[in-house]
């Protein structure tokens, strides 16, 4: 969390000191430039009024004379008269001026024949001041002198400082309230970040039943809901999983259990007669036919998740894969006492698919319907053509699947009853098999009625009618 607080000091605080520090600046120079410019202005308006009253150019010394002398504003400003030789000649101060000082008012207005100009800046004793240099013109513009006007800008400076001082504490203030409030603000972003982490490591480390205290109802507080739901769900997965991998090694142990007691059996000869080994081989086929779709099942799964699952596409009778799957289960549900109704259609229309997948889709629904269907039961299938769709329903009167295990009997490994043998991933593959077909496989079922499962197939477009090969992956 270092990280986050370091970025946070160097781009939030950083530019929020960068914007008070511009805003001090901008505020000092307003406020020196609104005490210096009235300063000015009082200097200005002072310095027409000797303008005003000059009348004659051979009275200028005695006339300026009078004015210093009558200057009500001594207090606050010195006046030096200069003549037309530029020699100080009168100081309202009364003391003789420093010859060394430099007046570039004045200099400037001599220089520019300007009626008056400004300067500020310091003297030769540090001190700083603002001074005005008025220039008196006699008859044909003839230069008669200059009346100077100097204000000391201490006392000015010291109200700029004091006011700057001020408006820097506010802004220091403000500054540390804006730290306090993002302080806590990024604490309370800082802490669930900071237990988000802790517990996103331990749900890696597969401890799935690791939460987070929801702390705001905000952005983090979504974040806490959807880690919190993302370790529920990976500790069902990993729970499906484990009950996968133990309902495969179940499905797998059996047939070669029985593989290797009759091939023991029959090894030792002597002791079988014709009748035993002829039982023996049909078990020996038998378990390894359904060894070998154990693994076949497993295999297409694979293909499915690292979606190499391929078909081979053409144009195809779907009433004789519904016939062969059929034909292939009679047997047995004969052997189960229970029963197999199915009424074929005359004619339906061709199908674009892979007859040997779509085969086995037709296969694991109606071996599923047997396996959940008591002694006696109905197994009743029906197949329709409904608009530019080919419907098969293989309905049964068995158990049902309870409505908290229905939305999720098609996901991979679940599987909603576990006393019942098979690997979970039946439904899963048929169903991937069946949306590779551009088609559907809904189940609708109610516990203790029954369970109708509902595979939709398009047809083959007229324009598409000439058979044709292709591969989907």
């Amino acid at each position: 969390m270092k990280g986050i607080t370091k970025r946070w000091l160097i781009n939030s605080m950083g530019v929020i000191m960068a914007i008070l520090l511009l805003i001090v600046v901008i505020f000092a120079l307003f406020v020196q430039s609104f005490y210096y410019n009235g300063i000015m202005q009082t200097i200005s308006g002072r310095s027409s009024e000797f303008a005003n009253m000059f009348n004659k150019p051979d009275e200028f010394i005695s006339t300026a004379r009078v004015y210093v002398e009558n200057f009500p504003d001594k207090e606050l400003m010195e006046l030096m008269v200069i003549n037309s030789n530029g020699d100080v000649v009168i100081t309202s101060t009364g003391f003789e001026p420093d010859k060394e000082q430099v007046m570039p008012d004045y200099e400037q207005a001599k220089y520019e024949k300007s009626e008056y100009t400004t300067w500020t800046g310091k003297l030769n004793s540090g001190e700083n001041v603002m001074a005005l240099t008025r220039m008196i013109y006699g008859n044909d513009d003839e230069y008669v002198g200059a009346v100077r006007y100097i204000v000391s800008l201490e006392e000015a400076d010291r109200r700029i400082f004091i006011t700057i001082s001020g408006i820097s504490l506010v802004g220091l203030l403000v500054l540390f309230l804006i730290i306090i409030s993002s302080t806590y603000f990024l604490r309370s972003i800082v802490k669930p970040v900071r237990e988000i982490g802790d517990t996103a490591k331990r749900i890696a480390q597969g401890d799935f039943n690791a939460r987070i205290g929801k702390f705001y109802d905000d952005e983090i507080g979504e974040l806490c809901d959807t880690i919190n739901y993302m370790a529920g769900e990976l500790g069902n997965a990993e729970k499906m999983k484990n009950d996968f991998i133990s309902s495969v090694s179940h499905e797998l142990r059996t047939p070669l259990t029985a593989i290797k007691g009759w091939a023991e059996t029959m090894q030792m000869g002597g002791s079988c007669d014709a009748k035993t080994m002829e039982k023996g081989l049909k078990i020996i086929v038998n378990e390894s036919e359904r060894l070998s779709g154990i693994v076949e099942e497993l295999l297409d799964f694979s293909r499915i998740q690292n979606n190499r699952m391929v078909l081979k596409m053409d144009k195809i009778d779907i009433l004789a894969e519904i016939d062969e799957a059929i034909y292939m289960l009679r047997e047995r549900a004969l052997s189960e006492n229970k029963h197999l109704i199915y009424e074929e259609p005359e004619i339906l229309p061709a199908v674009l698919g892979d007859k040997n997948r779509l085969r086995q889709v037709f296969i694991n629904i109606i071996d599923n319907a047997l396996k959940y269907t008591p002694e006696g039961g109905i197994i009743n299938i029906e197949v329709s053509q409904v608009e530019e769709n080919i419907v098969i329903k293989i309905s049964d009167n068995g158990c049902g699947i309870p409505a908290r295990h229905l939305a999720k009997v098609k996901e991979k490994f679940y599987k909603a009853n576990q006393t019942q043998r098979g690997s979970g991933i039946g439904l899963a593959v048929a169903d991937e098999i069946v949306k590779l077909h551009s088609g559907t496989l809904d189940i609708a079922s109610t516990e203790g009625v029954g369970t109708v499962v509902s595979i939709s197939i398009p047809i083959l477009k007229e324009e598409s009618e000439e058979p044709k090969e292709i591969i989907v992956k």
